[in-house]
């Protein structure tokens, strides 16, 4: 179906949905068609084409909530869902803080955000498969060190989403990515290392060529080799890009609307005060063109936004959707997120830390003894107490330069002193998804080893 048919369906869906009793009504309509291959020392593993199309319905009848979805949007496979989750709204209780927003919060941004490129969607399958063969080759090919391989894969999905609700909204846009990854295996002597790298854009022509790709990735797994378990001991640990961005989703998880009303955040009641570094700024920013988390309107259709988050260290926003925003008595920030049915949860825009001055070799130059940090192991991250503790890998960084690859250690901390220890925030901010954060130092931590 084409984006008006889609909305058109959308809409007598509410309708029908009014008709039948619901006060109050949202309906979402998603179709799309995704790709993926992966190949193994030149040879095709996995091939997948699938397209789907589904529909979903949240309802209310007062404040009582009801949902289903369908993949079958005949009218009578509309029908039953239209019934089915108006029959689960008559058993449910009352929540006084459900509802949809209010008709002013409403809206889209208008004009084109870059979100779909049709490069994506003329590109033939054969030439998925050789650019995921020519990403392993170069891999393969850089060192004779580079004796194996997980896999390269080639991904691709265009799609399209409609929404709309009985507050007379309705809303649709088409979106698409590709993405291109490689994973390397290094050997020398009795050590045995991998690692990987990859790159993905809305369009093909925003990816990295496949040759920067596979040899990114096996410079990543060669400089591995060797790697040693230090004394544990407290020193400066720098973050690159790739570990940075995971601090930034613990800080979404503990700015994140439910964390906060549940009080199940260690930012829980902190709004204007101090949480980190001044050379900390937090954004989300759901406007910037054919980016991964840019959206027209959130899944409320609510307009998408930009949301300063922490400003020079100063916790100025939590993120919200209407629900948690009732909840809390504040107003949502067109963060709402959901599937096909049930109550909207929380997501983000392009949620990143904004870059400072310094380039990474000029962070990684300023330490005289500290870990550099490549990858991050285990899932050791206590959001209500900030507690943080994970397993770890990377560089030992000596007299400002790299001198020898580190493994099967941990970096301990606390989120609070963390936070506050960030010293120096590089130049180098990338958006390979919809976190991004550029190389960050911390003053100190403990590196637990030996």
């Amino acid at each position: 179906m084409s984006g008006d048919e889609l909305a058109a369906l959308a809409v007598r869906t509410v309708e029908q949905a009014v008709q039948g009793g619901a006060t109050g009504a949202e309906v979402t309509i998603s179709e799309g068609d995704e790709f993926t291959t992966t190949v193994r020392m030149q040879q095709v593993e996995t091939l997948k084409e699938a397209g789907s199309r589904a529909a979903g319905i949240r309802i209310l009848i007062g404040r009582r909530t009801g949902s289903a979805y369908t993949s079958d949007l005949t009218g009578e496979g509309i029908r039953r869902m239209v019934a089915s989750a108006i029959e689960l709204a008559g058993i449910t209780t009352d929540d006084p803080f459900a509802g949809l927003p209010e008709p002013a919060e409403l809206g889209r941004i208008e004009g084109d955000l870059g979100l779909y490129c049709a490069d994506v969607e003329r590109l033939a399958p054969a030439e998925k498969i050789e650019m995921a063969q020519r990403a392993e080759q170069a891999a393969l090919g850089l060192d004779a060190r580079i004796s194996n391989s997980e896999g390269a894969s080639f991904d691709t999905y265009t799609g399209r989403r409609v929404f709309a609700n009985s507050l007379g909204f309705v809303g649709e846009y088409r979106a698409s990515y590709c993405s291109l990854s490689v994973s390397p295996v290094a050997r020398e002597g009795g050590s045995m290392e991998r690692d990987y790298w990859f790159s993905a854009a809305r369009g093909l022509s925003g990816l990295e060529p496949p040759e920067t790709v596979g040899r990114k990735a096996a410079e990543r797994a060669l400089r591995r080799l060797g790697a040693v378990k230090v004394d544990t001991q407290r020193v400066p640990v720098i973050f690159e890009p790739r570990t940075a961005r995971s601090l930034l989703e613990n800080l979404f998880e503990a700015v994140h609307g439910e964390s906060v009303y549940r009080q199940a955040s260690f930012l829980a009641g902190r709004l204007g005060q101090k949480v980190a570094s001044e050379a900390f700024t937090v954004v989300d920013d759901a406007t910037l063109p054919g980016l991964f988390g840019t959206s027209p309107f959130d899944d409320e259709g609510v307009p998408g936004r930009r949301t300063v988050v922490v400003e020079n260290g100063v916790l100025k926003s939590y993120l919200l959707n209407t629900y948690t925003a009732r909840k809390l008595g504040m107003k949502t920030t067109g963060s709402a997120s959901r599937g096909l049915a049930g109550n909207a949860g929380i997501g983000h825009g392009n949620f990143f830390l904004e870059k400072g001055s310094r380039t990474p070799e000029q962070i990684v130059a300023s330490v005289a003894n500290g870990f550099y940090v490549t990858e991050l192991i285990g899932f050791g991250v206590n959001i209500v107490t900030g507690d943080y503790s994970r397993g770890a890998a990377g560089m030992w960084i000596r007299d400002g330069k790299p001198a020898f690859p580190v493994s099967e250690v941990t970096i301990a901390g606390n989120l609070n002193e963390m936070l506050e220890g960030i010293e120096q925030v590089g130049s180098d901010l990338e958006f390979r998804g919809a976190t991004a954060a550029p190389t960050l130092l911390i003053r100190e931590m403990t590196v637990g080893g030996k």
